[in-house]
């Protein structure tokens, strides 16, 4: 638990909230049928292949915006010789004129 939430747990049907200390918003509710007899949260089979199926598109995405910027650092180099080779076209036109 984090010192900017509080854990509470409900006298009436023994869920345990975390609350964000600063907003007051509800950060996570557990019900107390989803709780083993330590108090931690049962996580199920299609929880964890939630998670796993999750994590796996982040790390695709991840990739994906790597290669996408890699691509663009490696274009910038060729945009930049570009817009130098204007520029001084641009100078050569005006000392000519």
């Amino acid at each position: 638990m984090d010192t900017k939430q509080l854990e509470i747990s409900c006298p009436c049907c023994k869920s345990r909230l975390a609350v964000d200390v600063r907003t007051g918003a509800v950060v996570r509710a557990v019900r107390a049928e989803q709780t083993d007899e330590t108090g931690r949260p049962i996580v199920r089979e299609e929880d964890w292949s939630s998670a796993v199926d999750k994590v796996r598109q982040r790390s695709d995405g991840a990739a994906s915006k790597l290669d996408a910027a890699l691509q663009k650092e490696r274009e910038k180099s060729s945009r930049l010789d570009d817009l130098f080779k204007q520029a001084s076209d641009k100078l050569k036109q005006s000392d000519e004129g």
